[in-house]
């Protein structure tokens, strides 16, 4: 996973261009492929030092460069765009790299600036995002689509082009019991913003979606859960990823309302959202993530805080090296993305 802060390295001082930033994702999920991860997830930002604004063009370059790996978002936001255009955009990456796309939809309400920019009240964020969400799964699985609503013009038999190549797996980023609901309400896969507080506390969010997913009728085989974290391995001194990680995660507060985002403490992050440690302590860690979420994707952002193209390729190198292969042989092992 990778939401391209272009933020200082901490020990030089050196900022990578904007253009190499977005070369180094591509780049990054290349040598993830050939590592063996199975998918990527690119997030979207508007008006911060996050670069990545258009989603589905960095997915395109990728698709270009890899054959299997799947093409994801980390999120889509949804209540911001116009459903009609998302799904063309995305229907055209799909079509492109031989129906290998998926969408996490988020509300990405923490983010109040996003809708300013936009010209929409906040104030109305979770009436936006239900709606943009029901009518852009309608519009991926449906033709000749008829609807109306309160924040776009109404269809009238309207079918968007290009339809996907197969069935587009939809993602619900699902920070409340809400979003959880509308998840199952929908019949789409949950991915829980893990980044933000410890595993157990989601806990809650699962049970939720996996009993309404049960209340519609659903098989619990096609529930799919995923989560993230903040992620760091190596063979030497896990606190010498410290720096990085504080650089980003106060970057991450200046741009949250005052009070939601907690004050920097490594000991205590280490041991919640973020995954750091040896690939011994990396592999327990995500084992434990995923019997205590029930996981099937689990996404591993370690391109934060201004980290150095080659430091990064490194620590990608030994995740893929010595971490991928044992969760391949664990029992039940998710998908590493």
């Amino acid at each position: 996973m990778s939401l391209g802060d272009l933020l200082p390295h901490p020990h030089t001082g050196h900022t990578v261009t904007e253009s190499e930033r977005h070369r180094s994702i591509v780049d990054q999920a290349v040598l993830a492929e050939r590592l063996g991860f199975t998918a990527v997830h690119i997030g979207e930002h508007h008006f911060s030092d996050y670069m990545v604004s258009a989603p589905p063009v960095v997915l395109a370059a990728i698709g270009e460069r890899t054959t299997e790996l799947t093409l994801s978002t980390a999120v889509t936001l949804a209540g911001n765009l116009d459903p009609v255009r998302v799904a063309e955009d995305y229907a055209t990456v799909d079509v492109l790299s031989g129906g290998r796309v998926e969408l996490v939809a988020g509300r990405g309400s923490l983010f109040e600036r996003t809708y300013e920019g936009f010209g929409q009240s906040i104030d109305t964020a979770r009436q936006r995002y239900d709606e943009s969400v029901a009518l852009l799964a309608r519009l991926l699985r449906e033709e000749h689509v008829t609807w109306q609503g309160a924040f776009r013009p109404p269809l009238d038999g309207h079918t968007t082009r290009p339809r996907p190549h197969g069935p587009m797996p939809i993602w619900i980023g699902a920070g409340s019991a809400g979003s959880a609901r509308l998840a199952a309400q929908i019949g789409a896969r949950l991915m829980l913003p893990t980044v933000f507080g410890t595993p157990d506390q989601f806990r809650p969010l699962v049970e939720i979606y996996l009993e309404r997913w049960s209340e519609l009728g659903r098989p619990r085989s096609d529930a799919m859960i995923g989560a993230c974290s903040h992620t760091h391995v190596t063979t030497g001194d896990p606190a010498a990823w410290r720096p990085y990680y504080e650089g980003y995660w106060r970057f991450v507060g200046g741009l949250l309302p005052d009070g939601v985002w907690p004050p920097f403490d490594f000991e205590r992050l280490s041991a919640g959202p973020a995954i750091c440690g040896t690939p011994n302590e990396v592999i327990d860690r995500i084992c434990r993530w995923r019997e205590l979420l029930s996981l099937d994707r689990h996404l591993f952002m370690f391109d934060l805080g201004g980290v150095a193209t080659a430091e990064l390729m490194d620590t990608i190198e030994l995740f893929g090296t010595a971490v991928v292969p044992e969760l391949d042989q664990a029992p039940s092992a998710a998908p590493t993305s």
